[in-house]
């Protein structure tokens, strides 16, 4: 068997990790965790100085919460799933009944593509002669549809749940062990330190450098911080006068 000696097993796309695979659902639940969370328990801190009504609400908003963005990941990708097949099962019946406007397409959207003309026209030619591999060609080129990524509804609502909870947990946990005065600041500098390590993690699969990773997550989450905060606050002198 050829030695290959260019390929790089640390590519992240020979890998497939999870990290990768997940890395939408990963981003998405624990920033939302921390942002979301830190506002509702600072609101509520506020409102009641009271450990347990503060402890016993963040709790009960983290698994509501992580539920409800987890059904709402699973609903979300099994609708995309659904509007793809009937689109594709369009497209194959647009092959099976107008075959050469379909050679004609596709022919085109390999020159769009940047193939020789002479070349597009063979690969539209070979093409045609198979409806699943014409199918494949429009689903990629003209749809946008790749058949084989990682769609994974199921798991990806499970990844959703426990990334919210585990980014929720970063404000929460300094009203376990403080006086609520202080908690409310701490949890503040915890969920802004959460959004910087979530950053750095991810810079291990982004290739960027760890410290501008995690500062541009924190600093995205903490203009959302200040900006709740803000309105919050906006409301509140409107509300009183």
């Amino acid at each position: 068997m050829p030695e290959h000696k260019h390929y790089n097993p640390n590519f992240l796309h020979h890998q497939h990790s999870f990290a990768h695979i997940y890395s939408r659902e990963i981003v998405f639940g624990m920033q939302d965790g921390m942002v979301s969370l830190l506002g509702a328990l600072t609101g509520i801190a506020v409102g009641s100085n009271n450990h347990f009504t503060i402890v016993l609400s963040g709790l009960s908003i983290i698994f509501t919460a992580a539920l409800s963005m987890a059904i709402g990941t699973y609903n979300s990708l099994m609708t995309e799933r659904k509007i793809e097949r009937r689109v594709l099962e369009e497209e194959r019946e647009e092959i099976e009944k107008s075959l050469v406007e379909e050679k004609e397409e596709v022919n085109e959207l390999f020159v769009e593509d940047g193939w020789p003309r002479e070349i597009a026209e063979k690969m539209a030619e070979y093409a045609a002669r198979d409806n699943n591999l014409m199918l494949k060609e429009m689903a990629y080129r003209e749809l946008g549809i790749i058949s084989k990524k990682f769609n994974r509804p199921l798991h990806k609502s499970a990844v959703m749940f426990f990334s919210w909870i585990f980014g929720g947990l970063f404000p929460l946990m300094p009203y376990l062990f403080l006086p609520v005065a202080t908690a409310i600041t701490v949890s503040i500098i915890s969920a802004l330190v959460g959004l910087f390590i979530l950053g750095a993690v991810m810079s291990g699969f982004t290739k960027q450098k760890m410290i501008i990773a995690g500062l541009e997550i924190m600093t995205i989450g903490g203009v959302a911080m200040v900006s709740g905060f803000a309105i919050g606050h906006l409301v509140d002198l409107f509300v009183q006068h």
